[in-house]
């Protein structure tokens, strides 16, 4: 009778996502080892890959028991966890330490003295794509015939429900993670059934936005005006320049970007070897750990890794389409946009296409939140595949 359950359980579970995501961890474990390795935090690094290992753990729990919630009980957290999220977002604001505020310039982390806890803000990506996925339901159940009146409406709704997030955002001075929650907001708006007839004239909006945006920073008017608007604050602008410029400010502000394009450079198309690099790179262990994956194993490795993760999201669209359920649709486009939009944003801010926002490599890098959240993601996929039967 056990070997039977446990063949079911194994035919249920979808090996496509859970490998790539397996992988994507013993590379992220072996990038932390190296990144920790050749830092200041050399001293402690067992105690911080215990701890990573650890988070692993935890997150993998709690995969393996979001696979097993249901339908039912999903759509009855969707507003909990939204209302529950918001409360714990409020927390960094009064809970924060010094001296990671100065270093980042960001109230993003919940602390208790010197002692970092957590990121609400990675929990509350899961609880977002929940919440919104539960308003749409909810609003095509209503208007069952689509108009432009009825699509404006739930944008409305879709928009108000992101508001209080972006607010509690621009208080912690966290933009890329604002980034994160648009990116999201933007996908799920475009798989509800939005009219092509609103979504065309937004996006030539969004794109004008963009470029009004990108003239604004590119002179000094502009960045005064973005400043007094407090849109940006001045080590926005700081990283803004040192991505236009790598080499303008070596030394100083420039120096990890400066730092991160020769690392991966000097890695050449096989790279150095593993544990073996000669660049110093601050922080690396976080969101600069592409940065050891272009030093110590090249061209090659770094397509691997960006390959595996093609593979994870294949697999998440394509237990997607197999599924008959319009709310696991929803929910599965919130995550995929959310680990695309990760991917893309922290590996183009490695190789110098994007500025630096601090935002993680999924999997990779450093960091117990991050790493919850998204194996959290992973299970709710997981749960798609596994709850269909």
């Amino acid at each position: 009778m056990k070997r039977t359950r446990q063949k079911a359980f194994d035919s249920q579970i979808n090996y496509g996502v859970l490998m790539p995501v397996f992988v994507l961890i013993l590379i992220g474990l072996l990038s932390l080892f190296v990144a920790l390795k050749h830092s200041s935090y050399e001293d402690i690094l067992v105690k911080m890959m215990a701890r990573q290992i650890i988070w692993i753990a935890i997150g993998f729990i709690a995969m393996m028991v979001v696979i097993y919630i249901s339908l039912h009980v999903l759509w009855l957290l969707a507003i909990p966890s939204y209302l529950l999220g918001l409360g714990v977002m409020i927390l960094p604001l009064f809970f924060y330490n010094p001296t990671l505020v100065k270093l980042t310039g960001a109230k993003n982390w919940v602390s208790i003295g010197s002692q970092t806890l957590f990121q609400p803000s990675e929990l509350m990506k899961i609880a977002y794509i929940l919440f919104l996925a539960y308003l749409i339901m909810l609003h095509n159940a209503k208007f069952l015939e689509r108009k432009i009146a009825s699509d404006l409406f739930l944008i409305g709704k879709l928009i108000l429900a992101t508001l209080p997030i972006l607010i509690l955002l621009k208080l912690q001075n966290d933009f890329g993670t604002i980034l994160v929650f648009l990116a999201i907001l933007c996908g799920m708006i475009l798989l509800s059934g939005i009219s092509w007839k609103i979504l065309l004239p937004a996006i030539l909006v969004i794109l004008l936005l963009i470029g009004i945006f990108i003239f604004l920073i590119t002179n000094n008017v502009g960045r005064k005006v973005l400043q007094k608007a407090h849109i940006l604050q001045n080590y926005q602008l700081v990283r803004i320049d040192s991505w236009l410029d790598p080499f303008s400010d070596a030394n100083g502000q420039s120096y990890q970007q400066k730092q991160s394009l020769l690392a991966i450079g000097s890695g050449g198309l096989f790279g150095k070897g593993f544990n073996k690099t000669q660049v110093y790179i601050p922080i690396r262990e976080s969101d600069m750990i592409f940065t050891v994956i272009g030093e110590n194993f090249g061209f090659m490795g770094s397509t691997l890794v960006i390959l595996l993760y093609f593979l994870l999201i294949y697999h998440m669209i394509k237990i997607t389409f197999e599924s008959n359920n319009q709310f696991y649709t929803y929910i599965a486009a919130g995550l995929i946009m959310m680990i695309l939009f990760h991917v893309f944003e922290n590996i183009g801010a490695n190789i110098g296409l994007l500025p630096l926002t601090g935002i993680p490599l999924p999997f990779i890098s450093q960091g117990g939140s991050s790493m919850v959240g998204n194996l959290l993601g992973v299970g709710l996929i997981l749960s798609m595949h596994y709850q269909r039967e």
